[in-house]
């Protein structure tokens, strides 16, 4: 096995889970595989006589790659930040694939990714490297060029946000229970039945991308009358995990239409994160679903 063979056998052993930290720090999963294999390009071409411990070395590449991602996403205008759901990871009701068990593992769920789209990019660093990835924060300075200190402040500040994430019940058949509930309540056109199973302060956002429209909603009546708009649309829904919890994908004509995640709480829903914006459901793997 030459030099080379070698190199791309050690970097294949960690793809997973530096596709583990680009997901986390970029809320793509396209993105998150174009940082990888830019870690594979640098890899390639440099000189690692010196490298110790392949996994940190590449864990600091990725980690600048998505970090200079994260920096140059905030600069382009033609980007709208004020309603964006990250990349769905998506999985048939009964079960994950065990090849999204990196991608999934700390419960990676899309209400956590979302309060992690509202820190800065070196906030959104530190705490994923060091809150998810055990990475010390002497190694993470380095690459958000701040002092060691300065560095576990950023990480602290992105705690306290990412404090204020719902915490889903631990029953999932409860909480299949109540997205039952939610679709026959919508189905039926009961707007009294929704608000029952909704939060009083319930949040929706539903992110339609460039071409179609998004919003946020908050309050019980708010989302149920959303809801019962939606209910007119001819789909089908079938239920699935959404990066782990509980979800649904809607199809109209076949196609798909939206994926939708649920976080139930005390047995109310308390979060519905929608994409809907169909270029990036178009590049989602949604054949798990068929099987």
């Amino acid at each position: 096995m030459d030099q080379q063979e070698w190199l791309a056998e050690q970097f294949e052993d960690q793809r997973p889970h530096l596709r583990a930290v680009a997901y986390r720090m970029l809320g793509s999963l396209s993105e998150a595989d174009d940082a990888v294999q830019d870690a594979w390009l640098r890899l390639s071409r440099a000189d690692t006589s010196e490298v110790e411990n392949f996994r940190a070395w590449l864990t600091t590449i990725v980690a600048r790659v998505a970090l200079n991602m994260l920096r140059s996403r905030r600069t382009r205008p033609e980007k709208p930040l004020d309603v964006h759901v990250p990349d769905p990871i998506v999985d048939p009701a009964d079960g994950t694939d065990p090849e999204h068990d990196a991608l999934l593992a700390d419960s990676v769920g899309l209400a956590l990714l979302v309060v992690l789209e509202t820190l800065t990019p070196a906030e959104r660093l530190a705490f994923v490297l060091h809150d998810m990835f055990a990475v010390p924060f002497d190694e993470i300075a380095p690459i958000v060029e701040r002092s060691p200190e300065t560095t576990r402040q950023l990480a602290s500040r992105a705690r306290r946000r990412v404090r204020g994430a719902p915490v889903p019940d631990a029953d999932p058949s409860a909480q299949w229970e109540v997205v039952e509930a939610f679709l026959a309540a919508s189905r039926n056109g009961d707007f009294d039945a929704l608000v029952a199973v909704l939060d009083p302060d319930v949040v929706l956002r539903a992110d339609g991308g460039l071409a179609g429209p998004s919003h946020v909603l908050q309050g019980a009546e708010a989302v149920a009358g959303q809801a019962l708009l939606w209910a007119r649309v001819d789909l089908t829904i079938r239920r699935a995990l959404v990066n782990g919890a509980v979800g649904a994908v809607a199809f109209r004509k076949g196609k798909p239409f939206s994926v939708g995640a649920m976080t139930i709480k005390n047995g109310k829903i308390v979060e519905i994160d929608f994409l809907v914006d169909a270029e990036r459901i178009a590049q989602l793997d949604l054949a798990v679903l068929d099987e």
